[in-house]
């Protein structure tokens, strides 16, 4: 690995017993392993998972989205959280999506009725002039303490160690020896080298969307994927769906003729974009290592105007409304229509500012013709911008939901004999108008099916032989397109593309930022 200030460091070598269920777990996602079990029942009851079938992962980023990340996988019963880790040490600052959200999760998690309501103060959080959330605690102290308490109330007999904190990915990987897979819950400028240190290590690596920060990173990771071998997924839930498996059977069945459009509408970002860097120096909070939070961006001067969560709309640290939400939908339209790259993209937006994304912004690609399939045109829409009303829609308009996103955002797939309108990642597929649906008939379900997107993940991880749907060798080509639409908009002009070498052919200023200058001791 490397240090801080990039220099190498070796690694101490791990023990013959480690290595020998580091094999157990299949060091390639692939990997499969003969052995004997004494079955579960025999050693500890029904629902008893022994150690040796256990994953051990290290939670690396655990703030909002990390902690609800984490809770998630903890209820997996063949997982045991070993690690945390995060810059800040705790802070009640982070938004939740509902009043004692974190109390309630957490709660539910430890099978109790009371207790933890100092992870929700609930204090009011203003995230735009239209949303306002509350505030909740997180951070590596509170979700260390998190882990303690669950597996406390489970241990009924053996040792347990404990769950370690770490304030730096660096460390946790050089010394904890038991981890076998991380969960990347970073900020988005810091996925990459997270993942391309565990990977090099062979590391399991699940990772939040979207896979990188950087179009250069994007194409690093998947070859170091492909390299290792490990067992990668990015945290897309619908790759796994069966709206998605329905979507490719229907439109590869001709349910609609050709498709040659598609269009893509979000509500995002409920974060502040178009804005400049504020002038103001404030200090650093007690337990923040901010240093360390910056990671590969150019040092600048700490301000909350930069954290928790509203990081998402600064162009050095994330990816803003595409980046956040786009990672979905483009998942599944590159799935349905199998997508590579396209050609060209252009943008047109609300003011540009050189630090933050605009408010809103209309992205067009353009895909030529691949197979059988015609080439198209992909329109992304957000801020609150979307595509006109389909006719079958104000001749027949469908009920609403009552939930704003579900109502307010959507995909529709455009062919020369009809239309499929979905929820914004693909979800709840049907074509329009009604009429249309109810005469269709439904081809055979010949895709396989998926247990789930972390199931696919920690199977794999365990030398299960299926590689994970959302691997970070598609997700990778799926992230280029994606973030080559931020680039789009950015750079205000049509980019033409040649992804085989990674060159925008026509601009130079928007070629430098496929890879960035990254500061010392943050190098892939």
């Amino acid at each position: 690995m490397k240090t801080a200030d990039g220099a190498s460091k070796a690694l101490p070598a791990e023990s013959s017993n480690r290595l020998s269920r580091r094999k157990f777990l299949g060091q390639g996602a692939g990997a499969a392993v003969a052995f004997s079990v004494v079955p579960r029942h025999v050693l500890g009851g029904p629902g008893f998972v022994p150690p040796s079938d256990k994953v051990n992962i290290a939670f690396i980023g655990v703030g909002s989205q990390g902690l609800r990340v984490m809770l998630h996988f903890l209820k997996e019963p063949d997982v045991q959280g070993v690690a945390v880790c995060d810059p800040n040490k705790a802070s009640a600052d982070h938004p939740q999506w509902e009043t004692h959200e974190f109390c309630k999760s957490v709660r539910e998690l430890l099978g109790v009725q009371s207790g933890w309501d100092w992870l929700s103060p609930d204090e009011p959080i203003r995230l735009t002039h239209s949303m306002t959330v509350t505030s909740g605690v997180a951070g590596r102290e509170p979700c260390q303490q998190i882990v303690n308490a669950y597996y406390a109330l489970r241990q009924t007999s053996g040792k347990y160690n404990g769950c370690a904190a770490y304030s730096d990915y660096r460390e946790l990987l050089e010394k904890q020896k038991d981890v076998d897979a991380v969960v990347v819950c970073s900020t988005d400028n810091l996925h990459a080298v997270i993942s391309a240190a565990a990977m090099r290590q062979r590391k399991h690596v699940f990772c939040q969307k979207p896979l990188t920060h950087t179009i250069y990173e994007a194409r690093r990771i998947a070859e170091i994927a492909r390299e290792t071998g490990v067992a990668t997924q990015i945290a897309v839930g619908n790759q796994a769906s069966e709206a998605t498996r329905l979507l490719c059977e229907w439109i590869w069945d001709g349910a609609i003729g050709p498709v040659r459009e598609v269009q893509n509408w979000s509500t995002r970002p409920f974060w502040p974009q178009a804005v400049d860097r504020p002038k103001e120096t404030q200090p650093v909070p007690e337990g923040l290592d901010w240093d360390l939070w910056l990671g590969p961006a150019p040092e600048r001067a700490f301000n909350h105007a930069y954290l928790p969560f509203v990081w998402r709309g600064w162009t050095d640290f994330g990816c803003g409304a595409l980046g956040d939400m786009g990672c979905y939908s483009y998942d599944t339209i590159f799935r349905v229509l199998k997508l590579e790259a396209p050609t060209s993209v252009e943008s047109s937006s609300t003011d540009r500012y050189e630090e933050t994304y605009p408010l809103a912004s209309i992205i067009r690609y353009h895909f030529a013709p691949r197979g059988d399939m015609p080439a198209v045109n992909f329109s992304w829409f957000d801020g609150g911008l979307r595509p006109p009303t389909p006719q079958e829609l104000l001749e027949n308009p469908p009920a609403k939901t009552g939930d704003a996103e579900e109502d307010n955002e959507g995909l529709l797939f455009i062919g020369d004999r009809g239309k499929i309108l979905c929820g914004f990642n693909g979800s709840h597929p049907r074509l329009i108008p009604q009429s249309k649906m109810e005469a269709y008939k439904q081809p055979p379900k010949t895709l396989p099916r998926s247990p789930g997107n972390e199931r696919e993940w920690l199977d794999a991880s365990k030398g299960g032989k299926v590689k994970p749907g959302g691997n970070f060798e598609f997700s990778g080509m799926v992230t280029e397109t994606l973030l080559l639409g931020d680039l789009a908009v950015r750079a205000g002009q049509r980019l033409d593309w040649d992804r085989a070498n990674l060159r925008v052919l026509n601009s130079e200023g928007a070629q430098k930022m496929i890879a960035p200058e990254r500061r010392k001791g943050w190098e892939l």
